[in-house]
């Protein structure tokens, strides 16, 4: 028998081993799965999730850090496909929706809807006039740098981590304003109230048939979407989100301020970490701009805030949730513009109590009212719920009292020492700033109902200057013109017994004087 005949079999077994290992075996060019912990550098090749990505700067790789979470790390390149991706050619979708709000002189606030893609998409690219104005990650962006008085076209781009872009969206004109921005309301006296966005039992109300005599309107609540979460979520009760806006434009186009309170009595908000106050920020920002807000009230009660031990200075404070608040405001507000509203209602003992006694609860408001003077619209402190409370008299009053409610306003406008007559002194604010919190009738609170005539009686002697023959003596006797208004708990409980609170109260807030050089909008 021939020899080469005899070998022929074993020859053909071993080539074909041979194509088997090689095709198995890992090829050189070979995209590596990606995995935490490895060094990677630039312009390394992983596999995550079946599709391949480029390092785009060196690091270390951390758990989080997945390349489909991270573009700014990895590049999407394509299908995984051993090293030779196909490529991504697919732009996203076109963004829609794309609308405008707190337009000022200078600046404007551009909201749109998200937009979809094959893989993911990485940001937005703003157009002014066909131009590049600004990119962002989020579907909001603030354009600055406007002239007053003048008409811009904005359009709006996807893209994906690929560097595809979208068609442009549908093209938005906005027009800036002439005059000088204006936080609020253009009335020199304002009525606040809450809206309830629940049933408790008083009435429900759509939003849009809320009295006509209220000026800024307190939508409550937004409330984490958790216990411990820094994410807050905002959903009508009683309307789809579409009624709602539609709802929200109506009263602004009466000149109303709609705002969204976070927090409430079950709303507890604790920023305890950095990455709870950027949930709250990335939240709010999606919220206000969802629905057009006109700003921002806080309502932040029990633990939300209260001072850890060793926090004794409200000027420098160091609890973190306090920190975290003042930060998270602040760059809602920076994000937002000047036409932001901002306010605040917190019960007397996390302001006023601060003046003898400056820890846990007692005064933790004080530091945020501090951080924040220069940014607060108006400062409504709760006057119900609350027991007596001392003045800067040294005397005690007590709640749903004319007496109570001067000796409290006037701590704000005097200012206090903190702590105790040797503490800081927690500086006046102005006193445009300044409301009176009250219930709107006996069912709204436990306590601190007062009648319509007493609490006018208290706003006279505190903006005019004219004495009811009380107690209490003002330390200016000629009051403080440029006090706001009042605000109500709630628009709801008015309206449940026939609107008894804002029929008194309104024709009294319009019949005061308005003609003071502090009647400042600011």
């Amino acid at each position: 028998m021939n020899q080469a005949v005899r070998f022929r079999p074993v020859i053909t077994f071993a080539l074909a081993f041979l194509l088997i290992i090689t095709w198995f075996a890992p090829r050189a060019d070979a995209a590596a799965q990606w995995q935490a912990g490895t060094a990677y550098k630039k312009g390394d090749l992983v596999t995550y999730l079946n599709k391949d990505y480029e390092c785009i700067q060196p690091h270390t790789a951390l758990t989080g850090w997945e390349p489909s979470n991270v573009p700014a790390l990895w590049k999407y390149v394509g299908e995984g496909t051993g090293g030779n991706p196909t490529p991504d050619t697919t732009p996203p979708s076109v963004p829609a929706g794309l609308i405008s709000s707190f337009v000022t002189e200078t600046s404007v606030n551009l909201t749109w809807n998200a937009s979809t893609d094959n893989v993911g998409v990485t940001g937005y690219e703003v157009y002014r006039n066909g131009t590049l104005a600004a990119n962002t990650s989020t579907t909001t962006a603030v354009v600055t740098g406007l002239t007053a008085g003048t008409t811009y076209v904005f359009t709006v781009k996807a893209k994906d981590a690929a560097g595809n872009l979208s068609a442009a969206s549908t093209s938005l004109s906005v027009t800036t304003s002439t005059g000088p921005s204006n936080p609020g309301p253009t009335g020199s006296k304002w009525l606040i109230g809450y809206w309830h966005n629940f049933d408790n039992g008083s009435t429900n109300i759509k939003l849009r048939n809320v009295s006509t005599a209220y000026d800024v309107i307190n939508v409550s609540f937004a409330e984490p979407i958790s216990p411990g979460s820094g994410t807050l979520a905002f959903t009508p009760y009683n309307a789809t989100v579409e009624e709602f806006k539609s709802d929200i434009a109506y009263l602004q186009s009466q000149g109303k301020k709609v705002l969204i309170s976070m927090g409430g009595a079950n709303g507890t908000i604790e920023l305890t970490d950095a990455t709870k106050r950027q949930q709250f920020e990335d939240s709010l920002k999606s919220i206000i701009s969802t629905y057009g807000f006109n700003g921002l009230d806080i309502d932040l009660e029990g633990s939300s805030l209260s001072l850890n031990a060793g926090d004794t200075d409200f000027r420098s404070p160091t609890t973190p949730k306090i920190v975290n608040l003042i930060n998270g405001v602040k760059a809602l507000k920076s994000h937002f513009g000047a036409n932001f509203v901002l306010t605040a209602a917190p019960e007397t003992a996390y302001v006023q109590g601060g003046y003898l006694n400056y820890g846990g609860p007692w005064g933790a408001y004080l530091p945020v009212i501090h951080a924040l003077r220069n940014d607060l619209t108006l400062l409504h402190v709760q006057h119900y719920n609350t027991g007596s409370m001392v003045g800067l008299d040294g005397r005690s009053y007590a709640q749903g009292t004319a007496d109570f409610h001067v000796a409290m306003a006037e701590m704000l406008l005097q200012g206090f020492n903190v702590g105790g007559s040797s503490g800081p002194f927690f500086s006046p604010l102005r006193p445009d700033q300044i409301a009176i919190g009250v219930p709107a009738s006996q069912q709204a609170a436990g306590g601190g109902y007062t009648a319509p005539a007493e609490l006018q009686k208290a706003l006279n002697y505190l903006i005019k200057g004219v004495s009811y023959g009380g107690s209490y003596t003002l330390r200016q006797p000629a009051g403080y013109a440029g006090i706001k208004g009042i605000m109500t708990w709630s628009i709801n409980w008015d309206a449940y017994t026939n609107n008894q609170f804002s029929n008194a109260h309104r024709p009294f807030l319009n019949g005061l004087s308005t003609q003071t050089t502090e009647e400042v909008v600011y």
